[in-house]
Protein backbone atom coordinates (compact mmCIF):
# COMPACT_ATOMS: atom_id res chain seq x y z
CA UNK A 1 0.00 0.00 0.00
CA UNK A 2 2.87 2.45 0.72
CA UNK A 3 4.40 1.62 -2.64
CA UNK A 4 1.12 2.43 -4.37
CA UNK A 5 1.16 5.50 -2.24
CA UNK A 6 4.87 6.56 -3.40
CA UNK A 7 4.09 5.83 -7.13
CA UNK A 8 0.57 8.03 -6.98
CA UNK A 9 3.10 10.69 -5.59
CA UNK A 10 5.57 10.13 -8.00
CA UNK A 11 3.27 9.95 -10.93
CA UNK A 12 1.97 13.26 -9.56
CA UNK A 13 4.58 15.00 -9.39
CA UNK A 14 5.71 13.80 -13.05
CA UNK A 15 2.43 14.98 -14.38
CA UNK A 16 3.05 18.52 -12.90
CA UNK A 17 6.41 18.83 -14.01
CA UNK A 18 5.03 17.89 -17.49
CA UNK A 19 1.89 20.67 -17.59
CA UNK A 20 4.31 23.16 -16.33
CA UNK A 21 7.06 22.04 -18.66
CA UNK A 22 7.58 25.43 -21.23
CA UNK A 23 8.54 23.86 -25.07
CA UNK A 24 10.76 26.08 -26.70
CA UNK A 25 12.19 25.82 -30.45
CA UNK A 26 13.82 27.86 -32.83
CA UNK A 27 14.09 28.58 -36.53
CA UNK A 28 16.15 30.08 -39.30
CA UNK A 29 14.46 32.96 -40.95
CA UNK A 30 17.47 33.85 -43.19
CA UNK A 31 17.57 29.86 -44.55
CA UNK A 32 13.49 30.79 -45.32
CA UNK A 33 13.94 33.78 -46.89
CA UNK A 34 16.19 32.40 -49.63
CA UNK A 35 13.90 29.70 -50.13
CA UNK A 36 10.31 30.98 -50.58
CA UNK A 37 10.38 32.03 -54.32
CA UNK A 38 8.07 35.15 -53.93
CA UNK A 39 10.93 36.96 -52.05
CA UNK A 40 13.50 36.01 -55.33
CA UNK A 41 10.16 38.09 -57.72
CA UNK A 42 10.27 40.95 -54.90
CA UNK A 43 14.08 41.21 -55.12
CA UNK A 44 14.26 41.32 -58.52
CA UNK A 45 11.14 44.09 -58.91
CA UNK A 46 13.03 45.72 -56.39
CA UNK A 47 15.98 45.70 -57.82
CA UNK A 48 14.73 47.05 -61.23
CA UNK A 49 13.21 49.69 -59.29
CA UNK A 50 15.98 51.24 -58.36
CA UNK A 51 18.20 51.26 -61.38
CA UNK A 52 14.62 52.91 -62.97
CA UNK A 53 15.32 55.87 -60.59
CA UNK A 54 18.72 55.86 -60.07
CA UNK A 55 19.50 55.86 -63.99
CA UNK A 56 17.22 58.98 -63.45
CA UNK A 57 19.07 60.71 -60.93
CA UNK A 58 22.85 59.89 -62.84
CA UNK A 59 20.75 61.39 -66.39
CA UNK A 60 20.38 64.67 -63.73
CA UNK A 61 24.18 64.98 -62.70
CA UNK A 62 25.05 64.32 -66.33
CA UNK A 63 23.33 66.78 -67.75
CA UNK A 64 24.63 69.58 -64.18
CA UNK A 65 28.11 68.19 -65.12
CA UNK A 66 27.72 69.25 -68.28
CA UNK A 67 26.39 72.62 -67.99
CA UNK A 68 28.76 73.28 -65.42
CA UNK A 69 31.48 72.25 -67.69
CA UNK A 70 29.93 74.49 -70.38
CA UNK A 71 29.37 77.48 -68.29
CA UNK A 72 33.22 77.26 -67.18
CA UNK A 73 34.26 77.14 -70.68
CA UNK A 74 32.62 80.13 -71.47
CA UNK A 75 34.04 82.20 -68.43
CA UNK A 76 36.99 81.26 -69.66
CA UNK A 77 37.09 82.34 -72.99
CA UNK A 78 35.23 85.74 -72.04
CA UNK A 79 32.11 84.24 -73.74
CA UNK A 80 29.84 85.19 -70.94
CA UNK A 81 29.94 88.70 -68.92
CA UNK A 82 30.18 88.00 -65.21
CA UNK A 83 26.79 88.87 -64.24
CA UNK A 84 25.35 86.27 -66.50
CA UNK A 85 28.05 83.92 -65.16
CA UNK A 86 26.41 84.80 -61.42
CA UNK A 87 22.94 84.02 -63.12
CA UNK A 88 23.94 80.94 -64.46
CA UNK A 89 25.73 80.05 -61.64
CA UNK A 90 22.60 80.30 -59.16
CA UNK A 91 20.81 78.10 -61.81
CA UNK A 92 23.22 75.19 -61.87
CA UNK A 93 23.57 76.09 -57.91
CA UNK A 94 19.25 75.29 -57.95
CA UNK A 95 19.84 72.11 -59.99
CA UNK A 96 22.35 70.85 -57.39
CA UNK A 97 19.57 71.17 -54.75
CA UNK A 98 16.95 69.66 -56.82
CA UNK A 99 19.55 66.49 -57.31
CA UNK A 100 20.15 66.43 -53.62
CA UNK A 101 16.28 67.04 -53.25
CA UNK A 102 15.89 63.85 -55.89
CA UNK A 103 17.97 61.89 -54.04
CA UNK A 104 15.89 61.76 -50.87
CA UNK A 105 12.87 61.39 -53.16
CA UNK A 106 14.76 57.52 -54.40
CA UNK A 107 15.74 57.28 -50.70
CA UNK A 108 11.79 57.16 -49.26
CA UNK A 109 10.27 55.51 -52.46
CA UNK A 110 13.09 52.73 -51.91
CA UNK A 111 11.94 52.22 -48.24
CA UNK A 112 8.07 52.28 -49.40
CA UNK A 113 8.61 49.76 -52.17
CA UNK A 114 10.01 47.47 -49.98
CA UNK A 115 7.79 47.67 -47.50
CA UNK A 116 5.04 47.13 -50.11
CA UNK A 117 6.76 44.32 -51.67
CA UNK A 118 8.34 42.37 -48.49
CA UNK A 119 5.71 43.19 -45.66
CA UNK A 120 3.02 40.85 -47.48
CA UNK A 121 5.86 37.75 -47.69
CA UNK A 122 6.85 38.39 -43.84
CA UNK A 123 3.58 38.32 -42.51
CA UNK A 124 2.71 35.05 -44.80
CA UNK A 125 6.30 33.72 -42.87
CA UNK A 126 5.40 34.85 -39.36
CA UNK A 127 2.04 33.58 -39.52
CA UNK A 128 3.45 30.29 -40.17
CA UNK A 129 5.93 30.43 -37.76
CA UNK A 130 3.10 31.09 -35.17
CA UNK A 131 0.89 28.74 -36.41
CA UNK A 132 3.48 25.66 -36.67
CA UNK A 133 4.19 26.86 -32.82
CA UNK A 134 0.63 26.72 -31.58
CA UNK A 135 -0.12 23.71 -33.73
CA UNK A 136 3.13 21.51 -31.68
CA UNK A 137 2.50 23.31 -28.30
CA UNK A 138 5.71 25.90 -28.27
CA UNK A 139 5.78 28.54 -26.29
CA UNK A 140 8.59 30.45 -27.58
CA UNK A 141 10.12 30.22 -30.89
CA UNK A 142 13.30 31.74 -31.17
CA UNK A 143 15.30 33.55 -34.66
CA UNK A 144 18.76 31.14 -34.87
CA UNK A 145 20.16 34.12 -37.43
CA UNK A 146 19.25 36.95 -35.45
CA UNK A 147 18.40 35.70 -31.89
CA UNK A 148 15.16 37.36 -31.63
CA UNK A 149 12.13 36.04 -30.17
CA UNK A 150 9.82 35.72 -33.11
CA UNK A 151 6.72 33.53 -31.39
CA UNK A 152 5.65 33.55 -27.61
CA UNK A 153 2.68 32.40 -26.60
CA UNK A 154 0.33 35.27 -24.25
CA UNK A 155 0.14 34.15 -21.39
CA UNK A 156 4.33 34.58 -20.86
CA UNK A 157 3.49 37.68 -21.79
CA UNK A 158 4.39 39.77 -18.30
CA UNK A 159 3.92 43.24 -19.42
CA UNK A 160 0.36 43.51 -17.49
CA UNK A 161 2.46 42.59 -14.48
CA UNK A 162 4.94 45.22 -14.93
CA UNK A 163 2.87 48.56 -15.76
CA UNK A 164 0.97 47.23 -12.39
CA UNK A 165 4.27 47.24 -10.54
CA UNK A 166 5.17 50.74 -12.21
CA UNK A 167 1.65 51.63 -11.59
CA UNK A 168 1.04 52.46 -14.98
CA UNK A 169 -3.07 51.46 -15.46
CA UNK A 170 -4.12 50.40 -19.32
Amino acid sequence: MKKVHVLAVAMLCLLATAVNAQKFGYCNSKDLLTQIPEIKAADSDLQAFQTQLTKKGQERVKALQDNAAELDRKKNQGIISPKEYEEQMGKLEAEQESIAAYQEEVYDKLAKKREELYKPLLDKINKAMEDVAKENGFDLVFDSSTNILIYAHETLNVTPMVKAKLGISN
